[in-house]
């Protein structure tokens, strides 16, 4: 049993570090390239460049006003994350404590867009009837209503865990409605509420088909779809590419690297009911 035990210990590891290397080798290809030449670069190896060709960033910062994408993208990810924390744990603690018929028919209704498929043609009627269209709070506002299903799912099941005893204890001590919320409840769901955060900016950041059809005016593109048009114009420069690649992959690991311990941590506590 021990042999057996340490032979399916080691294809587990196998199988894991196979899996990470399928997705890590095309991601060190593309930062290994992103500091060769040109005519190095258009073979795509892992081979170190015989020098590295810092400049190649510099140039896709300038060329592909990647710094003005940069602020668009942290403004569509950080506002909309604050909206539908904000939005979400209000109702995810008000739909979990109050147990009527109407209260859940609208939880369900809610988490249903989960499933739901986005119709862009019935989307863009609705966003040019009320002038939505081609803004930066319209995008926002885009991108609050299509991540709330999933975020309320996650929340209102992380309170359904909470002790109602909490709730008591907190009304006997004189706390009103809003500070048992702000005060009380709130801080229990740290957990869900930077895993929910986490996921939600990580989403947006990479978001690329919302912005391609709702926004025309390229002062206004996020990274990706700047990524996208520089590519267009120097796709014959891999060097080039691969560094607007990393460029825009960097905020997303490096949030992902320091929040990695909430997500999962979030996601399990989440999932226990709903």
């Amino acid at each position: 049993r021990a042999v057996k035990k340490k032979l399916c210990t080691f294809l587990a590891n196998f199988a894991a570090w196979a899996a990470s290397l399928i997705i890590l080798v095309p991601m060190l290809v593309v930062v290994v390239n992103s500091f060769k030449s040109q005519k190095e670069s258009m073979v795509m190896t892992l081979s170190l460049p015989k020098k590295f060709m810092l400049e190649n960033y510099a140039t896709v910062i300038e060329r592909g006003k990647l710094l003005s994408s940069f602020c668009n993208s942290a403004v569509y990810a950080s506002f909309s994350v604050i909206l539908i924390l904000s939005v979400v744990s209000a109702a995810s603690y008000v739909l979990s404590r109050n147990r009527s018929r109407l209260h859940r028919f609208v939880y369900y209704l809610i988490v249903l867009g989960i499933a739901m498929p986005v119709n862009n043609v019935a989307l863009m009627k609705i966003m040019k009837a009320t002038a939505l269209i081609n803004t930066r709070y319209g995008l926002i506002f885009l991108y609050v209503a299509m991540n709330i299903p999933l975020a309320l799912f996650l929340m209102f099941g992380f309170v359904e865990t909470l002790p109602r005893e909490i709730d008591e204890a907190a009304v006997i001590d004189g706390a009103g409605p809003m500070r048992l919320f702000s005060n009380v409840i709130f801080p229990l769901m740290k957990p869900t509420v930077v895993t929910v955060g986490i996921l939600n900016f990580m989403a947006i950041w990479n978001d690329f088909s919302m912005p391609l059809y709702f926004m025309n005016n390229s002062g206004k593109w996020p990274m990706t779809l700047a990524v996208y048009n520089f590519f267009g114009q120097f796709e014959q420069s891999w060097n080039l590419v691969s560094a607007a690649i990393t460029l825009t992959a960097l905020p997303q690991l490096i949030v992902f690297i320091f929040g990695q311990k909430y997500i999962v941590g979030g996601v399990a506590a989440g999932a226990v009911k709903g």
